[in-house]
Parts: structure tokens; sequence; C-alpha cells
């Protein structure tokens, strides 16, 4: 049985589209972050930026396992949901 493979016209872009979650896995890290942080009573907005620019885990607190969840998460991937949030909700209004 032979297959055949139709190749577009290559001068046109091809789009591809996923179908984005409800929430991401960086939202869930942060938001489990921020509030294991704020439970012990650090300025969450610090601390997670220190560790952004950092890369230094001991930013985080180990509450609540919450320096294990954030290295888990890339942290172009933390800085690019926070981006993705402020835009949706500050400039796009």
């Amino acid at each position: 049985m032979e297959s055949e493979v139709i190749m577009d016209d290559l001068s046109n872009t091809q789009y591809f589209t996923v179908e984005t979650e409800q929430e991401t896995g960086a939202q869930i890290v942060l938001s489990a972050v921020y509030e294991a942080l704020r439970e012990k009573g650090y300025n969450p907005v610090n601390q997670i930026v220190g560790y952004i620019m950092s890369g230094d885990p001991t930013y985080i607190t180990s509450h609540k396992n919450a320096r294990s969840l954030i290295m888990k998460v890339e942290r172009d991937e933390l800085v690019e949901e926070m981006l993705r949030f402020y835009i949706d909700n500050k400039l796009e209004q």
C-alpha cells in the first residue's frame, strides 16, 4: 500500500494552534509559591523576583514544598506567565 504525501505551497506560512489550558503549570506554581511565602511573612513579589533574577532557590521558602515546586518550572516560563497576565489584565482591557 502506498501513501501519498502532498506538500503545501512552501511560500505560505502555516499556522499551528493548540487549545490552551485553563491554568498552566506556571500559574499553579506561582499561586502556590505566593501563598507559601505570604504565610511565612515574606514579601512574595520581592522573593519571587529575587529567584527569577538570580536563579537562587533559597529566595523561596521550603514551606509547603514551595522551593521544590518553583524549581520544576523554568524561570523564563514564570516570566512569560507573569507578562501574559499583566498584558491580559492591564493593557488589553
